[in-house]
Formats: C-alpha cells, sequence, structure tokens
C-alpha cells in the first residue's frame, strides 16, 4: 500500500515504541523510510531498528533545534528529495509535573510540555514543508487524557489537548495542497515514555478489564492504523483524532480515584 512513498517518523526510542509499530508497518508495506535520534546516547538504539527495517539513513534531531530541524530538512532532500508523510511521536513533560495537583505546575515544566509536545509537531511541518509532495500525509500522537481526565497526566493532558487543536488548524492550512492531518489517539501501552506515568500498570490493569475487547492495544494495531492514514486508502481524512484503543474510549478511566 506505500510502495514508492517516502516518509519521515521522529520518535522511534526503541523496538517497544508507538512510532517503532508505526515504522514497521509501513516498512512492511513497501515504503522508504527515514528515522531520526535525538542525541547520541540513543543513536545506537535507532541504528539498530534502522538496520532491521532496511533504513538507509538516519539523521540526528532534537526537535527544540531548529538548525536541527533545518539540518534535517537539507539532508532528507539531499538524499531522497520530496516525501511523502511525517510521523511526529514526540512528547515529554518534567517529571515532577506529572504528579501532585495539576494547578501546582510551574510555568516552566508547563512551557517545556508545551514546546516539546506541542510547539515541535508544528515546527517540524512549518520546516518540511517545502520538500512534502503535494496529498502527503502528516500524523502525530495524542491520547485520552487530551478530552478526559486521566490520573497522573496533569500537564500532558492539557498539552495532548492544544496538539488535537493543532491538528485541525494545520489541516485546514494545509488542505489547499491536498495535504492530511490527522491523529491517532491510542489507548494505554506499555513504552519508555509511559513508564513515567504514576500507577500505569493501574491503568493498563484497568482498561484490559473493562474494555469491550478485553485486551490493551499493541504497538502493531496502532502501526496498522497509521499505516491506513499515511496511504492513499484515507485521501478523504483530515482533521481527525483517531481512536485506536481496544474500546477504552468507551469506557475510560473513573473522572476521579
Amino acid at each position: 500500500m506505500l510502495k514508492g512513498k517516502k516518509g519521515l517518523i521522529i520518535g522511534v526510542a526503541n523496538n517497544k515504541s508507538i512510532a517503532y509499530g508505526i515504522a514497521k508497518a509501513c516498512a512492511n508495506q513497501g515504503a522508504d523510510i527515514i528515522l531520526t535520534y535525538q542525541n547520541e546516547k540513543l543513536q545506537s538504539r535507532v541504528q539498530k531498528v534502522a538496520d532491521e527495517l532496511g533504513v538507509k539513513h538516519i539523521y540526528p534531531l532534537d526537535v527544540t533545534n531548529e538548525q536541527e530541524i533545518l539540518a534535517l530538512k537539507d539532508n532528507i532532500q539531499k538524499d531522497y528529495g520530496n516525501i511523502d508523510f511525517i510521523v511526529h511521536a514526540v512528547a515529554f513533560a518534567p517529571k515532577e509535573a506529572l504528579s501532585g495537583r495539576f494547578i501546582d505546575v510551574t510555568k516552566d515544566a508547563f512551557s517545556i510540555a508545551m514546546q516539546i509536545s506541542v510547539y515541535s509537531f508544528i515546527e517540524v511541518v512549518q520546516k518540511l514543508e517545502p520538500i512534502l509532495n503535494d496529498n502527503a500525509s502528516i500524523l502525530t500522537l495524542s491520547y485520552l487524557g487530551a478530552v478526559r481526565y486521566i490520573p497522573h497526566y496533569n500537564v500532558m493532558g492539557v498539552a495532548k489537548a492544544a496538539l488535537e487543536s493543532s491538528v485541525r488548524y494545520m489541516a485546514v492550512d494545509l488542505g489547499s495542497r491536498g495535504i492530511r492531518v490527522n491523529a491517532i489517539s491510542a489507548g494505554p501501552i506499555k513504552t519508555l515514555a509511559a513508564s513515567g506515568i504514576g500507577d500505569f500498570r493501574k491503568i493498563l490493569s484497568y482498561n484490559e478489564e473493562n474494555s469491550p475487547l478485553r485486551k490493551n492495544v499493541t504497538i502493531e494495531e496502532v502501526g496498522n492504523s497509521a499505516m491506513y492514514l499515511l496511504s492513499d486508502l484515507s485521501s478523504g481524512v483530515t482533521g481527525e483524532i483517531h481512536y485506536v484503543d481496544s474500546g477504552y474510549n468507551v469506557t475510560g478511566m473513573p473522572i476521579v480515584e
């Protein structure tokens, strides 16, 4: 389904991450994948994934560094020309902002969460727009905490709400070129990023017991849904938040603990 397509996937940390599930699904469907790594410490992890998936190039990218985003654009243009899709799978908040009362979040922690989890999505697309083909597809990752209170999610819930709103506004901005912008809101998955959320095992257990499918969603299932949104099969879909969650959104976590 993606044969002949070239796409950038940002946020692969290891073979347990959601971004890895997306990259693998896209590679299996014939896409030429491009990966990035945040720093030298993570380079070897990403290289292992690249070797597994037959990725030709991986590039450094700190999404808070404008010059690295511009360098990424130049490198992709030199090695690949234009590309057909972008996957943004990056989010971060200081650990102290994910515990206690949300109202006690500091200005610095709030700014960090918004810059990395939201503005990086906007800026990456902004800087890479010149090398996006017409009718390209852009995808980011959200979570149910954007629309519902989730224990211990705190400032990330607010950041994901801003991210989902950004999807809608960007979809309008880029629609004239046929470029689609969507998000996947996956159910809870045991990833490196999720380990920073308090009582995450409880959330996993609750979801498994109460979701209609009686199981937690997998990175493979999220990857397949992402592959659909990145392919021409979803040519009429934009500005949408797609729940991939074993029915988690139907039941959800209780509003109060």
